[in-house]
């Protein structure tokens, strides 16, 4: 199971749980979907904080690799690149599927 599947599982189960909480709650059909709204756009704006710094962090990391990092041979220096950006496009595409919820 890749780490977007996980990621995108534990999200749903996050959102889920509290839909289930928000709907037994003793509150106005109202007061439960601006609840419910609040939580999921407070739930979206965690995700994105998260996913923008991890990005920078990934940036950074991918900038150390191509210039800074000494004693790694080639080969290694570009399958870590390219590792590096593989995790980006999983983490964009999951981004988007957020986004889209």
């Amino acid at each position: 199971m890749s780490a977007k599947h996980i990621l995108v599982g534990t999200i749903s189960g996050i959102v889920a749980g509290a839909v289930v909480g928000l709907m037994l709650a003793p509150q106005s059909g109202e007061e439960t979907r601006k609840q419910l709204a609040d939580s999921t756009r407070d739930l979206k704006n965690k995700f994105n904080k998260w996913t923008e710094k991890s990005m920078e962090e990934l940036d950074d990391l991918q900038d150390v690799f191509k210039s800074e990092v000494a004693g790694v041979s080639d080969d290694i220096r570009e399958r870590v690149l390219k590792l590096i950006k593989k995790v980006k496009r999983s983490a964009n595409d999951v981004s988007e599927e957020v986004a889209e919820a």
